[in-house]
Order: C-alpha cells, then structure tokens, then sequence
C-alpha cells in the first residue's frame, strides 16, 4: 500500500479537526437557520447566504471530531479535550504499523507509537452528506455572486471541503477500505476542479485510479489514468503509462497495451517500470524483440550524450540472456560519460547474479568433477563483479548508492580474503563503510 503515499505525510500533517465548541443540536440548529435563509426568495440571490449555509454545513461536519489536532501528542490531546474520557482504547495494526485507537461517541482517535495524533475517524456524523451540501452551498454562492465580489471567500470555503475529502480518503485508505479511498479521492480531485478555486490536482486523480485498480475497478481505473496523462501526468517514471498497459494487458487488448508501453518508453526511455514491461510484452507474445532495439536507438538518436541510454540497452540484452552484448552497453556508458557509475553497476551486478545462479546449481550438483567445475565458474564472476563495482564506488556521490555497493563488495570480497591479503583488505575497507 505504501505505493499510493504521494505528500500522505503531508496530508497527515494538515489534518486537523479544529476546536469544536458546538454540539450536534447546535450545529444542527445552525444549519437550519442557513436553510432558512436561502428559503427566502430575496436573500438566496445573495452570496453571502450561501456561503454562510457552506460554514454552517462545515461546522456540523468538524463536529463530530472533537478538538483534537492530528500532529499534537496525546497528552497535549487531552488537554483540549475538556474532560471527555475515551469509552475504549486498543491497540490495532493498520498496514503494517501499529496504532492506538481511543474510541468516543463520535469519533476515534489514532496514535502513532510515538504517542502523536496521526488520524482522526468520525463514526457519527451530524450530517452523512454535509460535505456535499456544503460544496454544492459554494457553487450556488458562486453563481450568485454576479459582480464577484465574493470569489475568495468562496474559493476559501470549496478548499475546506477539498481538504475534508482528502483526508477522508487519506482515512479509507490507512482503515483498508479501498473502495471507498478510491471514491474520495476522486471527490477530492473533482472538488478541487469546481470554480473558482478551479485547481486541477493530479495526484488525486493518480490516487483514485491506483486504488480502483487494487479495488478491481478497471473501467474507472483505465478512465482516471486516461485523465491523468490528457493533464500531462504521468508518475513517477512513467508509471501511469505501466499501469494503463496492465489494464489492457487484463482486457486482452494486446494492441493497447503494446501502445501505453511504447509511449512510456518514449517519454521515460530510462524508466525501468517501462523497460520491463516492454521486454515482457515481446517476450511473452512472441514478437520481434529488434523493436526494442529499434526503440533505444531512435532515443539514443535524439540524446546522443545521454550515457543511460547505453545503460538501457545494456540491462535489455541482460534480460534477453545476452550477456557478452550487455556487457558490451554497459561498458559504452564510460566512453559517454566517464563520471556516470550506473553501467559499472549494471555489469557488476550482471556478474554477482551470475555467480548466484552457478552457485545455487552447485549446491545441486552430485557429481564432484561437475561441481568443482561450477565452483571455479562461481568464482570467476564473483572476482568479476568487483573492479566494475570498485569503479562505480569511486565515482558515486550519492552515499545510499554507494552502501549499496559497498555491501556487494563486502560479500565478494569475503569469499576470497583467505586466498589474498588485497581481498582482505578491500572486505576491511568495505564493512567499515557499512559500519558507519
């Protein structure tokens, strides 16, 4: 699930329940005076009936809330509860993380295990639809608002309840309840569209079909991704033109699917999501796979000094067991660029799977000769690995990487440091850079 947090920490930062100090009789009783003040033929051609009508919706729907804040710890909670006691408290495991859940007449309060308000559930609702009365509110006002006048109030009150339903399908989504997430963040994203805040949020319209996708809804999933790219969208890497792929690739429609992934790769050349999916679209349909090729050349036609195209290239002819050419590709990026580490990675890494795979034959093996053989091939691509991956270790910057590789390093050079005291010292170097 964690696939879906784009800015949920955000979210989860902003959500906020607001000091409470109506009661449910009271917020009811004040929605009814906004009703009866747009009854009124004369006062419902104003906007400030209206918008008044949309913060009195509001109001009834934060109260169920209490005065919770998420982002304040439970002491500080309660502090701002006045005296209002939790009828339950248990402890629950939402994706994965654990929480405590406070239970009251209207709502439920989750705790992180660092004791802070992460989430605010509401149970018991003044009004089950306030949010869409309250929006539907700003519409009108803004269609009564001729000399726009008004526009930024207005504006300011269709945010609050686009900030209401992001959270609420924040909520769905961390309680499991995809469907429902999937809807809300659609409601979310269609709120945000309404004039005049008229803002068009990508990301929730991704989130809505993500999850209508784990939901099994397709039709809409293929339709919100279809939204997202005529709104120049695409994910992170191209991830939407995967996605789309996938939907087609379930509806047996080859063509399509073939289609999202060749455009995938045409924006997002160097998108690893878009490069596997292609490989496997040739591969398990039996079509020419020089299209690839055909692919990585019109990229690399257009971005000649773009050493990861080479890259690319290399990790295809891996994944299509042509190891002597893909070493070759990963060798060329150097001659590209020599300050790039990535083809160094690739080829060490070719080279550590490799001596994984002749290991695990090995461990099969019955018959000693063969065996042996197997174990002197095993130890051959393991000494392989390590001079690409030492190279990719100089020129990296990025010290995630840079662990990484140091950890390939440190188990290679671990199998022969008994052999050469140069293995030995590179395992040295390489565990004390883990052990940082």
């Amino acid at each position: 699930m964690k696939k879906i947090l784009l800015a949920f920490a955000l979210i989860a930062s902003m959500q906020v329940a607001g000091a409470q100090v109506k009661s449910a009789s009271a917020a009811k009783k004040a929605v009814e005076a906004a009703e009866a003040v747009v009854a009124n033929p004369k006062k419902a051609t104003k906007a400030d009936s209206w918008i008044k009508l949309g913060k009195a919706y509001m109001d009834a729907y934060n109260t169920p809330a209490g005065n919770g804040m998420v982002g304040l710890d439970r002491k500080s909670v309660a502090l701002t509860m006045s005296g209002m006691k939790p009828t339950a408290t248990e402890s629950v495991n939402l994706g994965g993380e654990t929480f405590t859940k406070e239970v009251y007449s209207t709502c439920e309060y989750y705790y992180n295990s660092q004791d802070i308000l992460a989430m605010i559930n509401i149970t018991k609702p003044v009004y089950k639809d306030a949010l869409d009365k309250a929006l539907d509110a700003y519409k009108k006002a803004f269609a009564a608002d001729t000399k726009k006048a008004k526009t930024k109030d207005i504006a300011e009150g269709i945010k609050t309840v686009y900030d209401k339903l992001y959270n609420e399908a924040y909520n769905a989504y961390t309680l499991n309840d995809i469907a429902s997430a999937s809807q809300l963040f659609e409601a979310a994203a269609r709120t945000s569209m309404v004039e005049p805040y008229a803002k068009v949020d990508t990301s929730l319209l991704y989130n809505a079909g993500f999850t209508a996708a784990i939901a099994g809804d397709n039709q809409r999933a293929e339709n919100l991704f279809k939204e997202c790219l005529q709104h120049g969208y695409y994910g992170t890497d191209g991830d939407v033109f995967v996605r789309l792929s996938s939907i087609a690739e379930q509806a047996g429609d080859k063509a399509a699917q073939k289609k999202y992934l060749e455009d995938g790769f045409a924006a997002y050349p160097e998108s690893q999501a878009v490069l596997i999916g292609l490989i496997n679209y040739y591969i398990t349909n039996k079509e020419d796979t020089g299209r690839l090729f055909t692919l990585i050349g019109q990229a690399k036609a257009n971005d000649p000094t773009n050493a990861s195209l080479s890259y690319v290239e290399g990790n295809i002819y891996k994944e299509l067991g042509e190891i002597d050419k893909a070493i070759e590709a990963y060798r060329k990026c150097a001659d590209i660029n020599p300050e790039y580490e990535y083809g160094h990675i690739g080829e060490g890494i070719l080279h550590y799977n490799n001596a994984l795979d002749i290991q695990e034959k090995a461990s099969e093996e019955i018959d000693d000769a063969k065996y042996m053989a197997l174990v002197a091939d095993f130890e051959k691509e393991l000494k392989a690995c390590i001079e690409p991956f030492e190279k990719a270790f100089e020129l990296s910057k990025d010290e995630s990487i840079k662990g990484s590789i140091a950890e390939y390093l440190k188990n290679a050079c671990y199998r022969f440091r008994d052999d050469d005291p140069a293995y030995q010292a590179k395992y040295d170097k390489y565990n004390a850079v883990l052990a940082k």
